[in-house]
């Protein structure tokens, strides 16, 4: 039995149904405080002293509300917001105006990367990490007229797409802990450094997973010194002179390491792990990355880490309330 219709026969009336519908993001505001937005000068009152009607972490919670329940762009959001019970439970006074909206979400550009790592912090406080990292590139699918947008091939689908890309690092139950927006699905070098880089400043694990694409010798030495083991398929379109390894980290420890040896049994049972960051993948495309409506590089980035920020949310959420972390609905 679905849990809509176990929800209906909770409920004495269909008025109290849609109610219970209409608030069934109210959890995601239960377990977490947003009140560090408030901290960013960003969201400070204007130099003229005109004050803010509507508070950052109320209209947050209003942009977590809508991407939950499959609403993007700032139009749509705005029609959810008149919604009394929806504006209500958000916090907010009153519902706001696309104006409102889109200016929100316009200073909100200048601090996402920091609110999604304060969501992290939070992912890593209750003990939710786990000693496994992965490392992928999926595809962003902005709307038609997004002409900052571009046609891309992708290798693996081979086949062009219009987009842009997005790189993640994942660990646990579908958590993102690192990503960067990227122009296309291919990472380069210098973003899989970086968002590696990100992914270990919020703890060190025992391994770092990925494809062929992240067979980068300066990355694999990094992850070494770091004391993290990366195993990532060997590409052996990357020199004329291929090895006969299947993985990278052979080739590193015969050649580095006179005293560690690793079973290739365990590199391929450790590596059958690296499905789960395309399951990450596949659920921040739930949380609205697969469903990007701002025009623009900026805006479209930013809707990006909002997708991403909502799938932090509701893990916590799960943790909390005692259920699977992997879920990407809650339960009613």
């Amino acid at each position: 039995m679905s849990s809509s219709t176990n929800a209906l026969q909770d409920v004495a009336s269909v008025d109290d149904f849609l109610n219970v519908a209409a608030t069934e993001t109210v959890p995601l505001f239960e377990h977490l405080e947003f009140e560090f937005l408030l901290e960013y000068d960003v969201f400070a009152p204007s130099r003229r002293g005109r004050t803010r009607v509507h508070q950052p972490p109320d209209l947050f919670c209003g942009f977590l509300h809508c991407y939950y329940k499959d609403i993007y762009g700032t139009r749509p959001v705005a029609r959810e917001l008149q919604n009394g019970l929806v504006w209500y439970y958000c916090g907010l006074d009153k519902p706001p105006s696309r104006d409102t909206i889109d200016r929100f979400l316009t200073d909100l550009e200048h601090v996402i990367d920091d609110v999604f790592d304060r969501l992290v912090e939070q992912a890593a406080a209750r003990g939710l990490l786990d000693s496994t990292y992965s490392i992928d590139s999926t595809h962003v699918e902005p709307i038609q007229y997004n002409d900052a947008a571009s046609w891309n091939y992708d290798p693996t689908a081979e086949e062009y797409y219009y987009g842009f890309g997005c790189t993640i690092v994942s660990t646990g139950a579908k958590i993102p802990i690192a990503a960067e927006f990227t122009q296309a699905k291919q990472a380069d070098q210098e973003t899989a450094m970086r968002v590696t880089r990100d992914a270990l400043a919020v703890d060190t694990p025992i391994w770092m997973l990925g494809d062929s694409a992240y067979d980068i010798l300066e990355l694999h030495d990094r992850l070494l010194v770091a004391g993290v083991v990366p195993i990532a398929t060997y590409n052996p379109r990357n020199t004329d002179d291929p090895k006969d390894i299947e993985y990278r980290i052979e080739d590193r420890i015969e050649e580095h390491s006179e005293d560690v040896q690793l079973e290739q049994s365990i590199l391929d049972e450790t590596y059958n792990n690296r499905t789960g960051v395309e399951r990450t993948n596949d659920a921040v495309k739930d949380c609205g990355l697969g469903h990007v409506r701002a025009r623009g590089h900026v805006h479209a980035r930013t809707e990006v880490f909002l997708a991403l920020c909502l799938r932090l949310v509701v893990v916590i959420t799960n943790f909390e309330r005692g259920d699977d972390l992997g879920r990407e609905k809650l339960t009613l």
